[in-house]
């Protein structure tokens, strides 16, 4: 009985990752997408940094249980260590630690479009598809 349950799991698996694989990227997108609309939808300087905050660390917090998590291949570990590292210099700039000046209030919109553009060409570094779908998934329950 088993067998037939974990055989129609790997089954059903095959069977939607070609849909769920465009899908997974485009929800990547979409997260950081959605923090900058929220930041450009805000007028305070400070509730602009704090969106921009909350999003990456819940990103970051998200990658870390994944990496964490031992579900995942070395290669897929090493893509989510390059991923987090593009994410941490994104905090350290915005906050203006670690060397980097701190982003001026008057371009945090500016910024969030920054963001979102350099994580999608940072997403371009191999993470799985069943990886990168637990990272969605735990980057929205965090949220």
């Amino acid at each position: 009985m088993k067998t037939q349950i974990v055989f129609g799991f790997i089954i059903m698996m095959f069977v939607l990752a070609i849909p769920v694989n465009a899908g997974g990227k485009d929800k990547l997108q979409k997260y950081f997408n959605d923090a900058a609309l929220k930041v450009k939808a805000t007028e305070n300087a400070s509730e602009k940094r704090e969106i921009l905050n909350e999003s990456f660390q819940s990103m970051s917090n998200a990658l870390s249980q994944v990496q964490n998590s031992g579900l995942i291949s070395k290669d897929d570990r090493i893509g989510i260590e390059r991923f987090k590292a593009a994410l941490q210099e994104k905090q350290n700039e915005l906050a203006g630690t670690n060397g980097y000046e701190r982003v001026s209030d008057e371009q945090l919109n500016n910024f969030s479009n920054y963001v979102v553009q350099d994580m999608e060409q940072a997403q371009m570094i191999t993470i799985s598809l069943v990886t990168l779908l637990l990272i969605i998934l735990l980057a929205v329950l965090l949220l």
